[in-house]
């Protein structure tokens, strides 16, 4: 028999359908997971679309579309039909980000239209554990408070000033960004250890589903690195984060970030796929 194939835009309907997709693999989708929990499938709270790919009836896979694209359980069928999609539709996000074989597939399509990308992370490890960390947690290590937001949001906009290669801070002088580091602290997931006013050490769990969560921002000023901070840092936003949070905790990093790998390892994430990153 033929199969019948088509690309449509998830409703709240759908919603049964695409959360059962979802808990295929809970610790690589959260971010697509986490926006679905707390924001459904309405276009218009979703900030974007949801794209499903349908074979006889059934959603096989997704494609989350606004300000990033991320393609979730895709197979070559469903990444040449989200490929196709995105093309006609236009850019409108500001990375495509997911497993690295669906988005280097969707990439090999969009670049003639859509490139050059400002940089292409082609080989991130996606590490998770849902275990006890393997080293002490660090006790001074805690949730950042609203009142030390003038402390912690010039160190995020250093890391990822640092990481993305571009500053977070906008025409708006910043007060998006302070808005979204201040919605983490109040959702307690934030952490860092500060010290008379200084900070040591940070981290957020970014994105939240009811399976899993996803940590971010992991920073160390680099006058303070290669001090033993770090592990024991992030032994803590572990411990605390599935105590807390969520059963699985995952994170996906740059392949050349050595130490840092080297760090989640000792905490006790394992490697679990390889995520991909074309930013612009």
């Amino acid at each position: 028999m033929l199969r019948t194939t088509a690309l449509r835009v998830l409703r709240p309907a759908d919603l049964p359908e695409v959360t059962a997709l979802l808990e295929r693999d809970p610790g690589a989708d959260v971010f697509v997971s986490s926006r679905v929990a707390a924001l459904g499938l309405d276009p218009a709270r979703l900030g974007g679309e949801m794209w499903g790919h349908v074979v006889d009836g059934r959603i096989e896979s997704l494609c989350h579309s606004g300000a990033n694209l991320v393609p979730v359980q895709a197979g070559p069928e469903a990444v040449r039909a989200f490929a196709d999609r995105a093309r006609r539709q236009g850019r409108r996000c500001a990375s495509v980000v997911g497993d690295r074989t669906a988005v280097a597939g969707m990439w090999e399509a969009l670049e003639p239209e859509w490139g050059p990308a400002r940089e292409v992370r082609a080989n991130q490890p996606l590490m998770a554990t849902d275990s006890a960390p393997a080293v002490e947690p660090d006790p001074l290590v805690r949730r950042v408070r609203l009142d030390e937001l003038d402390i912690l949001v010039p160190e995020c906009v250093a890391m990822f000033t640092e990481e993305v290669g571009v500053s977070p801070v906008a025409a708006d002088g910043g007060a998006l960004y302070r808005s979204r580091v201040a919605e983490l602290v109040r959702a307690g997931q934030s952490f860092a250890r500060i010290e008379d006013g200084r900070l040591l050490f940070k981290a957020e769990v970014g994105a939240v589903s009811p399976s899993a969560c996803q940590v971010q921002g992991v920073w160390v000023p680099p006058e303070l690195r290669g001090r033993g901070l770090a592990a024991p840092g992030m032994a803590t936003v572990v411990a605390t984060a599935l105590a807390d949070i969520a059963p699985v905790v995952s994170l996906y990093v740059n392949d050349y970030n050595e130490a840092a790998r080297a760090t989640y390892r000792r905490v006790g994430l394992t490697d679990r796929g390889t995520f991909m990153s074309v930013l612009f």
